[in-house]
């Protein structure tokens, strides 16, 4: 009984060998059988690089996090596990950790520039716009920045705030308003133009004292401060039963035509045609127009209107017109 027990128990010890050997060559095989490579040196790389140099080399890489270097530039590696030389097999991982770059940086220089320039300058360099300040002057084009904090140079932290002051250019300058009552609609328009102000709404009353299409009111009141560019309304007078006379004037399912011939010439002419209608001004023909062309825009005859036509920025035509 003891005899057999023993030899079961060596033909036990002998499978046990054979089959831990058998297993050890097999996995040694299969070891032997996977590709093995050396990983190069990634620091000071551009993270880019090492990312197509460990993708050729069949291996996977791992991005750890990222820290602010004085000596590697962002975006490059700072570090790297496996380190330089190791041998790994295909498939593994390659972790890595990139620069934030320095984290004290010089503070650009903002000025002159546009709020929007600025902010993309102080985006690419990792630091914020905090508060902005706006102040008129005189040499500085509006919305451009005049002054900031810190200085530029300034060493800063990344993340820092930075605040602007814009300028909203020169302080506007204001002029008494010029009396054009009494004068005739086309005169006044001229000389509110040579003022440098602009022909605002154009509407009409009637005076029975008072020639016809002569200015009689006028918004802003004579003697008040405006600025360039200001607008002037105006009232003039017209009789109830005044007809526009002009031989280019023609009615057509519902509208007035207004036509006007350029003259002869070798250049084209700048066309511009302002209508004033229903209180409100508007530019229905801007053109640059052929020498000796004709042309044709429609006027609503509901209402008054006035059409002002100017050639080469110079107005040649005042047209005023009734409702039929």
């Amino acid at each position: 009984m003891i005899s057999k027990l023993l030899k079961i128990t060596i033909y036990a010890f002998i499978f046990c060998i054979v089959a831990g050997t058998s297993a050890y060559f097999t996995l040694s095989i299969i070891i032997k059988g996977e590709e093995t490579v050396v990983i190069p040196d990634l620091v000071g790389k551009d993270i880019v690089y090492a990312l197509e140099v460990l993708t050729d080399l069949g291996v996977n890489i791992k991005v750890k996090g990222s820290e602010y270097s004085i000596d590697i530039p962002k975006n490059h590696v700072v570090s790297q596990d496996p380190g330089p030389g190791a041998m790994i097999k295909e498939g593994r991982d390659v972790r890595i950790v990139f620069s934030k770059g320095e984290e004290q940086i010089l503070m650009p220089n903002l000025k002159g520039l546009s709020v929007q320039q600025a902010t993309i300058i102080l985006d690419e360099n990792d630091l914020n716009v905090n508060m902005i300040s706006k102040v008129s002057h005189e040499s500085v084009d509006e919305n451009m920045i005049i002054a900031q904090s810190p200085a530029p140079g300034t060493r800063v932290k990344r993340k820092m705030n930075a605040d602007l002051l814009i300028s909203t250019g020169p302080l506007p300058v204001f002029y008494s308003q010029p009396d054009f009552t009494g004068i005739r609609l086309e005169d006044a328009v001229l000389l509110i133009e040579q003022k440098g102000l602009v022909p605002g709404n154009i509407s009409s009353i009637y005076k029975p004292d008072v020639p016809q299409n002569v200015v009689v009111r006028q918004n802003p009141l004579a003697g008040y401060a405006v600025k360039m560019k200001s607008r002037v309304d105006l009232v003039i007078n017209r009789t109830p039963d005044a007809k526009h006379k002009s031989i280019d004037l023609k009615s057509i399912n519902g509208v007035k035509l207004f036509r006007h011939k350029t003259g002869f010439g070798f250049l084209k002419k700048h066309i511009r045609i302002d209508l004033n209608i229903y209180n409100q001004s508007y530019c229905i023909l801007d053109q640059f127009v052929k020498p000796n062309e004709e042309l044709w825009v429609s006027v609503p005859n509901q209402t008054e209107a006035t059409l002002l036509l100017y050639e080469n920025d110079e107005l040649v035509i005042t047209e005023m017109y009734d409702s039929w």
